[in-house]
């Protein structure tokens, strides 16, 4: 009897549980497409994944494009995705499109050549930035162009080893972006060598209009010394139509916090929109205020 009444409490669970199912719609959340890249540069295959403005199917609207260093879907690419959705809703900046670049080993791809011993016998293997640096642009930024409508601004943003990559290509190949988002860059690799190397690289700019924005979370030791001297560098030798600025974190922020609130920022100081403006102030903003006479009902 025990077990009769046992199966029908599981029937019964059953009918229940399938007629909540019956009135609910499943449906996946689709917010962008996601690419495996056949890289000949690379030698292997590569997760690019896109995000694009609401209005972007329906209109003929060119878009800025953000690439993301570390943009894989296991890595930075939801949250600053989120950002370029955000300004859909608040209208802070610019629409942008929205490009995640994912790595793989990235000791390897986000570092120079090192030249100190201690970096090369401790840290195997690394210094492929180049050859990455390369694939970005014959093969990411290209595939983007082609499928896509881009304006002519053309970012990139990267943390920590991806800020290091973003920060060493704008001062080895600055025409490859127009704005550079560098986020707590690991300025420590080869004993702060790309610090050292920077007043050279800056000296061998053209005077095409650039922006550079850089920040530094309470890193402290050699990053933090190393971004010292970069700012000291670009104090004397930045070119006229270089466009940059510093904001120190380092009282509020960590390596692990940094991130996001940074990117938001770096993206309202580069593609920033003038507030909505309101013809009046609304009644519910005015003390005692009462709404007008023709939105409301009734007698008092």
């Amino acid at each position: 009897m025990l077990r009769l009444g046992l199966l029908l409490f599981g029937f019964v669970v059953q009918l229940a549980v399938a007629a909540e199912q019956a009135q609910i719609q499943i449906s996946p959340i689709t917010i962008g497409e996601s690419f495996k890249l056949q890289s000949s540069i690379l030698g292997d295959q590569r997760e690019i994944n896109i995000w694009l403005p609401p209005g972007y199917v329906d209109g003929d609207k060119s878009y800025p494009v953000l690439y993301v260093i570390d943009g894989g879907l296991e890595q930075d690419f939801h949250h600053i995705s989120g950002l370029g959705q955000l300004t859909t809703i608040n209208g802070n900046y610019e629409e942008l499109i929205i490009v995640g670049i994912g790595t793989q080993n990235r000791l390897m791809e986000l570092t120079f050549q090192a030249h100190d011993p201690r970096f090369i016998n401790a840290l195997p293997p690394s210094g492929d930035a180049t050859k990455f640096r390369k694939y970005i642009a014959d093969e990411v930024i290209a595939l983007v162009e082609k499928r896509y409508r881009t304006a002519e601004r053309r970012a990139i943003i990267g943390e920590s080893l991806a800020g290091l990559f973003v920060l060493d290509t704008f001062l080895k190949t600055p025409e490859l972006f127009t704005d550079y988002i560098a986020i707590s860059p690991s300025l420590w690799w080869d004993g702060k060598a790309l610090a050292t190397q920077a007043e050279s690289l800056l000296e061998a700019h053209d005077d095409k209009s650039r922006r550079l924005y850089l920040t530094m979370a309470n890193e402290g030791g050699t990053m933090q010394s190393a971004l010292e001297t970069i700012i000291s560098v670009l104090d004397t030798k930045a070119p006229k139509s270089l466009e940059w600025v510093y904001v120190d974190r380092s009282e509020s922020e960590t390596h692990a916090t940094i991130y996001h609130g940074a990117a938001l920022d770096a993206l309202r100081r580069f593609f920033g929109l003038p507030p909505l403006e309101f013809d009046s102030v609304p009644w519910y903003l005015s003390e005692d205020g009462r709404p007008p006479a023709d939105n409301t009902s009734g007698s008092e």
